[in-house]
């Protein structure tokens, strides 16, 4: 994880393994290539409801990576951490309210 998202909830992203992040929670992400070059995409979902939105973006971005795959060293994901911050409250609240 990285450190910025770690700093805003140590406890709970300290030790949580990612395999999968929603588009929805994405700001950009930085590509790094062999050249030493380094594009930055921001990526900009409209709304989370927006799939069709959200589709493309999953579509330009797998098309971008399938198109430069031999020419790229690693790819950092960068997070909206406030936006992960927010609905993971957002859920608990909502989970603890149905528990009661």
């Amino acid at each position: 994880m990285p450190p910025e998202v770690i700093k805003h909830w140590p406890e709970v992203f300290g030790d949580v393994e990612i395999k999968a992040v929603p588009i929805q929670y994405i700001h950009s992400v930085h590509v790094h290539f062999l050249d030493g070059k380094v594009w930055e995409i921001g990526v900009d979902p409209i709304d989370d409801k927006e799939q069709v939105n959200i589709d493309e973006i999953e579509n330009s971005l797998d098309a971008f990576f399938t198109e430069y795959d031999e020419s790229i060293s690693h790819v950092d994901f960068r997070l909206n951490t406030s936006k992960v911050v927010n609905d993971v409250k957002e859920r608990t609240k909502t989970f603890m309210k149905k528990r009661q």
